[in-house]
């Protein structure tokens, strides 16, 4: 008898799909997400056996989520490659290594244990942005397949060419220690023989692969990664650590004396190295980076413009692609490079080798190059529960609250609302440059929370109490994954 069909219709994200398995899809959903992903490229690419890039990440389940999704594509006259074990961004290179009209990576990224998704991608170097995964959403649930006669084979080798690109064009003359954390997830196969060959003196913590995650999740924004990391570079007299996450294409930092640097600040360290030799560089950050990019002395000597857009990576790869800026950074770890530093994609260990390259290049710690950029109180990324089917309807209700605050001059810690972006959720600014942030998360049931201030670390907090109050009042909105 064959399976019945399960697969949410929730799980159809922003720019990612994401289920819990299998409560949420079976492998009967994921042959179907392969044939509606498979239709999708033949009518994009019109091409009868366009050449599809598969890979997975290192969970339990994720082969047979990947055999299931390869019946589904193969089903609809897709050519499949299967590079096998990968991070998300070894499936993006060998789209362009080797030249295919399409990738499809089995991920769940950072996601807890029971989550499996995939990464999907037809245009070389982007993502599925919301129109492409709403067109995918439609054809598949609706069963709307073409037929054809495709078929599938192995690529060997395919993790080696991965990181002999990375090390070729990278080496590095600073020895520079390098504690590389994994978490236990798939950039344990690839991030410390990469760093260890660039150059670096590697330290590995949590690198051998193991899928039930001992000690916790392979999230670069995790704190309790985060202070591990920490502990070991200290231990070990580290000049920087590194923290990736389960798929690779994010990086987290702590520097020599064991401090938590957010990305968003590391981003802008990199965009101001590189402005001095890219003058008139556009650089593209998300709404949960910090405010410091708008008015950057560095930046705007080099006559550098920040364009602030909605976080994500689908989102702020494809704003890099259209803008043609020179690079993007997310807050979470995402950084972009276009041409001629890359490809455009989110690589992690590409970013941790940026890194290197500018500790290289200024001969100096990280601790002290940070100390050139204006100190700010920065909260983590939090997120409080939030269902799916609500989520989007609460953040609009608070939109209209929070414009109602301004509109009223109604002050929070003395300090009057100045300025209101919503191109994704609400990023409301005060008169001292402090904001906050509330946004629905694009792959989990819950909102987004960040909040940052030039003033002080109390008034960063008071801006969060305040989000917490509202969030409170509609009623809504259930526990935190942490909290300041």
């Amino acid at each position: 008898m064959s399976e019945i069909l399960k697969i949410n219709p929730f799980g159809f994200r922003e720019y990612d799909a994401r289920w819990l398995y299998d409560k949420d899809i079976n492998l009967a959903g994921i042959t179907n997400l392969g044939k509606g992903f498979g239709t999708q490229i033949i009518t994009h690419t019109k091409k009868n056996n366009p050449r599809v890039i598969v890979g997975h990440d290192y969970r339990s389940y994720s082969e047979e989520i990947k055999t299931a999704l390869k019946k589904g594509l193969v089903s609809t006259g897709c050519s499949v490659e299967d590079i096998g074990l990968s991070l998300s961004p070894t499936v993006y290179f060998a789209q362009f290594n080797l030249n295919a009209d399409a990738i499809a990576m089995v991920t769940a990224s950072h996601n807890e244990n029971g989550w499996t998704g995939v990464k999907m991608g037809i245009k070389k170097g982007l993502t599925h942005a919301p129109e492409e995964m709403e067109e995918l959403k439609h054809i598949t649930l609706n069963k709307n397949f073409i037929t054809g006669k495709g078929d599938e084979k192995k690529i060997k080798d395919f993790q080696e060419i991965y990181k002999k690109n990375l090390i070729s064009k990278n080496k590095i003359n600073r020895k520079i220690k390098a504690v590389v954390a994994c978490g236990n997830g798939t950039a344990g196969v690839f991030a410390p023989d990469i760093l260890r060959e660039i150059g670096c003196e590697v330290i590995e913590l949590d690198c051998n692969l193991d899928w039930t995650f001992p000690k916790y999740n392979p999230n670069p924004e995790d704190l309790k990664m985060l202070h591990e990391i920490s502990k070991a570079v200290k231990e070990n007299k580290a000049d920087i650590g590194f923290g990736f996450d389960g798929d690779g294409d994010r990086v987290g930092i702590i520097d020599d004396k064991g401090n938590e640097i957010f990305s968003d600040k590391i981003g802008l360290l990199i965009a101001r190295n590189l402005s001095s030799s890219h003058k008139n560089s556009k650089f593209i950050v998300d709404v949960k980076s910090t405010g410091l990019y708008a008015n950057d002395e560095v930046l705007e000597k080099n006559k550098c413009s920040t364009i602030y857009w909605k976080t994500g990576h689908s989102h702020i790869k494809r704003k890099v692609h259209n803008e043609k800026a020179l690079a993007g950074f997310e807050k979470s770890g995402h950084f972009f490079f276009n041409k001629p530093l890359g490809y455009g994609y989110d690589d992690g260990i590409n970013s941790a080798i940026q890194v290197c390259h500018l500790l290289d290049n200024h001969n100096l710690k990280l601790s002290e190059i940070i100390n050139k950029i204006p100190k700010t109180f920065q909260s983590p990324t939090m997120a409080p529960h939030c269902n799916d089917d609500e989520k989007y309807k609460v953040v609009k209700d608070l939109i209209k609250t929070i414009e109602k605050i301004k509109k009223d001059k109604f002050k929070i810690d003395n300090q009057e609302i100045k300025e209101i972006l919503t191109v994704n959720g609400i990023r409301f600014s005060f008169e001292d440059g402090s904001w906050g942030l509330i946004r629905a998360s694009s792959n989990k049931p819950s909102l987004v929370i960040v909040t940052e201030s030039p003033t002080s670390d109390d008034r960063k907090i008071k801006i969060f109490k305040f989000i917490d109050r509202i969030l409170k009042e509609t009623g809504k909105i259930g526990e935190y994954d942490q909290k300041i």
